[in-house]
């Protein structure tokens, strides 16, 4: 099996790497929620029976499921230099800038001898009180409270779609917007740079250094020849711009053109995914705050440059010319007012497609879930009560590695 093969948003899924929610969701306070991008803390034994039953959900349906932090603790387990490469990297990107908490820090973590209890640990954060360090030679130390954070949790990490995305036989590797997030994407480096599967097997259409930020909800694969990118809160376009050189200069891309989507900026409407998703050949499920006219760029190569156009349309239209036939919009529960606001707060328009019209939601959106059973669809439902408290459904969840072509 290849390493990275997805050219599209519907084609039946064979391979997807989630994460299973850990104690970083512990670390979640009320006056850290902001800063960690959370609007509640989930209650964690009841989302992680969430999260295992959607992965049984995918293994039903024929999905191989792997785990971030599986792959990351093979990764490690390479050789010792990588894991001391990891660790120090870690802890720099941790904001740990003293000499003498580089020293401690790595020493605690070069303790842990487990792989994964290791990748789980950096995951999870760490307070004062774990190091059991002597505070006698630091001011800082003294007048710091015991369960003070050291490092920051990474409570985001369940949703897989944004550190990477999947672009055909490529990833972009990505800058996020949030300096909260953007240490997300150290495991994705270390396992395309050194994971025995994936080490010079995948294409980089983007880079985590690069100067711009872009998310992977914002990423969507139209068909081979055609990538959609949202120009949103967290993906600006001159991530867009950059992404669009590279993926053109590139003869082992088929990608030829770039759909740029300006998409209003606010918290219901974050990523691209969550204004629309394909879920089958022609139907889409959309956020109602989008229909009308829309503002699109079409980006194509032009000699060693790029060429952008303008254009203003419906997005049905816009998706039909593309798609090469009439497409369907299910907006979230059907449109009305009250109950779309609701649902699509819960995002009952972000759904995972494993199959043409075949697709897994959250079961709370029942208004959104009834009308798709209508239009023909296998509506598969996860449980949701605590993970739909990240703000985020089950394309979010999962990060496609492998699709049928």
């Amino acid at each position: 099996m290849v390493a990275i093969h997805v050219t599209s948003e519907i084609k039946p899924l064979k391979k997807v790497l989630l994460h299973r929610p850990g104690k970083e969701l512990l670390n979640l306070t009320p006056d850290t929620l902001e800063r960690l991008l959370f609007d509640d803390i989930p209650f964690l034994p009841v989302a992680q029976k969430e999260h295992d039953r959607f992965a049984e959900i995918l293994k039903e349906n024929g999905v191989e499921v792997v785990y971030l932090e599986d792959l990351m603790a093979e990764t490690i387990s390479v050789s010792p230099e990588i894991r001391e490469k990891f660790i120090k990297q870690y802890i720099v990107e941790a904001n740990i800038h003293t000499e003498r908490w580089k020293k401690i820090l790595f020493d605690y973590f070069d303790s842990i001898k487990d792989p994964k209890e290791l990748v789980l640990k950096t995951m999870e954060g760490l307070n004062l009180k774990e190091v059991h360090v002597s505070p006698e030679n630091s001011l800082v130390d003294l007048v710091s409270e015991s369960d003070k954070l050291i490092i920051d949790p990474m409570p985001n990490l369940y949703f897989t779609r944004d550190p990477f995305a999947s672009v055909g036989d490529g990833v972009t590797l990505n800058k996020m917007y949030s300096i909260t997030r953007n240490r997300e994407t150290i495991y994705a480096e270390y396992i395309f740079n050194f994971h025995p599967e994936y080490k010079g097997q995948v294409e980089k259409w983007y880079d985590r250094y690069d100067e711009f930020h872009i998310e992977g909800g914002d990423v969507l694969n139209i068909n081979e020849t055609t990538l959609a990118v949202g120009i949103s809160q967290r993906t600006c376009p001159e991530a867009i711009d950059g992404l669009a050189h590279r993926i053109f200069k590139n003869p082992k891309s088929k990608i030829e053109r770039i759909l740029a989507v300006n998409i209003p900026n606010n918290r219901a409407m974050m990523h691209l995914d969550t204004v629309f998703t394909q879920i089958d050949t022609d139907k889409f499920t959309v956020h109602p705050g989008i229909y009308g006219e829309l503002q699109v760029f079409e980006v194509t190569p032009k000699g060693d440059d790029i060429l952008v156009k303008e254009i203003n349309d419906k997005l049905e239209n816009i998706l039909a010319k593309y798609l090469g036939h009439p497409v369907t919009l299910i907006p979230c529960a059907g449109g009305d007012r009250i109950a779309s606001e609701r649902e699509q707060w819960n995002d009952g328009s972000n759904t995972l497609c494993i199959a043409p019209g075949v697709i897994v939601v959250y079961d709370r959106n029942d208004v959104t879930n009834k009308i798709l059973r209508e239009q023909g669809l296998t509506v598969l439902e996860m449980p949701s009560a605590e993970l739909s408290r990240g703000r985020g459904g089950p394309r979010c969840m999962s990060m496609p590695l492998v699709r049928e072509d």
